[in-house]
């Protein structure tokens, strides 16, 4: 893969590209927090071969190959080697020393002094590597990791919207790591997972370790609520005067779990979603609630670092933004966030809809021209579909129920988008609901609607919203795209993409308000349950988002948005 680097294409968008030392150096698993940690974000040398004895670049990690981030300045080719030196603190070494990477696009072999230690494909999901066995633990000795990188963007892999030629609604390609990178010591009876299900008054907690000997706190606010002693790896623990998560209460408790010798920290929000009957309508409700989700697709990009951000504050600032226009419901849209974006979607009360992150082939009049036209019957049972791309996409479906599970603010699945890479969505229903029974998972959005799902999932573009009775609760999980081009703050000065065009940000706040009184209110009386508006930020050569793409120019009136989010809601009565 030939990689179209950002300092040749971004010209028109000038940013403060300034960080610390250390990029992104907030400690990275909020969801299963230790006080080991050693940061290796920070330049990294850039070899064509593993053997090569000098570096041909630097680049800045954990910012992507083709961004300008990166500071890397040569086009590395579809293989190269990440390599950095570092030497262990004393006293950090324990039992055991794992590495974790963030993310690595799309292959990746990991090298200590030397040593094969591990190796991943797939790149969006992070992993862990012990690499005990290759590291020297001498005071002050001078360690060396190489992570030997292969990506050809091969689409046997999850590469969401990623493309070699971009355009449209396909955007410019990332490559190596785009996640953080660092080290923790651990002891052999070490927390290496947990998983906690929420209900309206308790959790159920599920601790994978070898220990035999659990201490459990809870804490609301800094105040111990309660505590237990076992011997258990899964208990039910109820919480006194429970309070509820919700986007206009975002309350969350901390939760401390102790072996013998580790400790760790995390934290839970008390929520439910479910789908229930209300009179003679299925609705999503919330917490026991129906509930009406007012949100907008998000892809997650950024115009320097592509799918890094400058700093983790960043996704802060943008869930502040869209609130800030009275939105409770992000779709993130084919590519799955560090931990960060998560926790921040939890602590600031923003519902996530987390898409799966496609692989397969496109095509784009069967997958797009054909269905928008409403030829929208196809038996995925029958679709032939390479059994290495299936395995890949199912075992990135699997790694992302497992990393996702903890969030409260992720209440929604979207397994295939439009029909990309689709294949047996009716299994895969099935194994989503075996490993997640928590969640709502929407099978098919848009379309090739099959027999299983939680919802029906609508896009419409390009014709009039007309939401029809189901049996089943709907959900308009795309529409809208008008485009407002902001020229000065634009990636592109003279493309523009998007479904209609709207000139000042009076006529687009107008547009927004009619097509939501006129087509989107009235549907939920017949069982909308929310809308997904395209899009939050415009994303290089696509025009169509609330904000411009570096996010300096909110294209709508902000207390307009507001007034409007006040309606949309679903009463018992409906």
């Amino acid at each position: 893969m030939r990689i179209p680097f950002l300092s040749q294409i971004h010209n028109d968008l000038k940013m403060d590209t300034r960080h610390d030392t250390v990029p992104l150096s907030k400690y990275p698993r909020p969801s299963l927090k230790r006080d080991s940690f050693l940061c290796l974000n920070g330049e990294w040398d850039i070899k064509r071969k593993l053997e090569d004895t000098k570096p041909f670049d630097k680049i800045l990690v954990p910012y992507p190959v083709g961004s300008k981030l990166s500071g890397l300045k040569k086009d590395p080719g579809k293989k190269y080697v990440y390599e950095r030196k570092f030497t262990l603190p004393e006293g950090f070494i324990k039992d055991r020393v794992l590495l974790n990477i963030g993310a690595v696009d799309a292959e990746a072999l990991i090298y200590v002094n030397g040593k094969l230690l591990g190796s991943h494909e797939g790149g969006y999901v992070s992993y862990t590597v012990d690499i005990t066995d290759g590291i020297d633990k001498t005071p002050g000795y001078i360690n060396i990791i190489s992570i030997a990188v292969t990506d050809e963007l091969d689409h046997k892999y999850p590469y969401g919207k990623q493309k070699k030629h971009r355009g449209g609604m396909w955007y410019t390609p990332v490559s190596g790591i785009w996640k953080s990178v660092w080290l923790e010591s651990v002891s052999d009876d070490h927390i290496k997972a947990i998983e906690i299900t929420p209900s309206l008054d308790a959790i159920d907690l599920n601790i994978e370790s070898e220990a035999n000997d659990y201490t459990i706190e809870i804490y609301d606010g800094g105040h111990l609520v309660t505590s237990l002693s076992t011997y258990y790896d899964t208990v039910h623990i109820d919480i006194p005067e429970p309070k509820l998560w919700s986007p206009e209460d975002p309350h969350l408790y901390d939760i401390k779990i102790k072996t013998p010798y580790d400790e760790v920290s995390s934290y839970f929000g008390l929520r439910t979603v479910s789908v229930k009957e209300t009179n003679g309508i299925k609705r999503i409700l919330l917490n026991e609630k129906p509930y009406y989700f007012h949100g907008v697709l998000d892809q997650g990009y950024f115009p320097e670092g592509i799918y890094t951000p400058n700093t983790e504050d960043d996704y802060k600032a943008d869930i502040l933004r869209l609130k800030a226009l009275g939105i409770n419901t992000i779709r993130k849209h084919i590519k799955i966030e560090p931990e960060a974006f998560y926790e921040a979607c939890d602590r600031l009360g923003m519902l996530v809809f987390q898409d799966m992150v496609n692989n397969g082939s496109y095509k784009y009049i069967r997958h797009t021209v054909l269905p928008t036209l409403g030829y929208q019957k196809l038996d995925d049972t029958k679709v032939k579909v390479k059994d290495v791309t299936k395995n890949n996409f199912a075992l990135s479906m699997e790694d992302t129920l497992v990393s996702l599970y903890n969030f409260p603010s992720v209440v929604y699945y979207t397994i295939f988008n439009e029909g990309w890479g689709q294949f047996e969505s009716d299994m895969l229903y099935g194994w989503a609901k075996t490993m997640d029974k928590t969640r709502i998972i929407d099978s098919t959005s848009g379309w090739f609607w099959q027999e299983k799902s939680d919802v029906d999932s609508l896009h419409v573009y390009f014709k009039d919203v007309n939401i029809k009775r189901s049996d089943r609760p709907v959900i308009l999980s795309e529409f809208g795209g008008i485009s407002l081009k902001v020229k000065e703050n634009s990636y592109s000065r003279y493309t523009n993409y998007g479904y209609g065009k709207c000139k000042t940000k009076e006529d687009l706040t107008d547009a927004f308000v009619k097509l939501y009184e006129d087509q989107i209110i009235p549907g939920i009386k017949n069982g909308l349950c929310g809308s997904i508006y395209t899009q939050a930020f415009d994303v290089e050569d696509e025009t169509n988002g609330l904000y411009t793409y570096d996010r300096k120019v909110c294209k709508v009136i902000e207390n307009k948005m507001r007034d409007l989010s006040k309606i949309l809601r679903i009463d018992d009565e409906a």
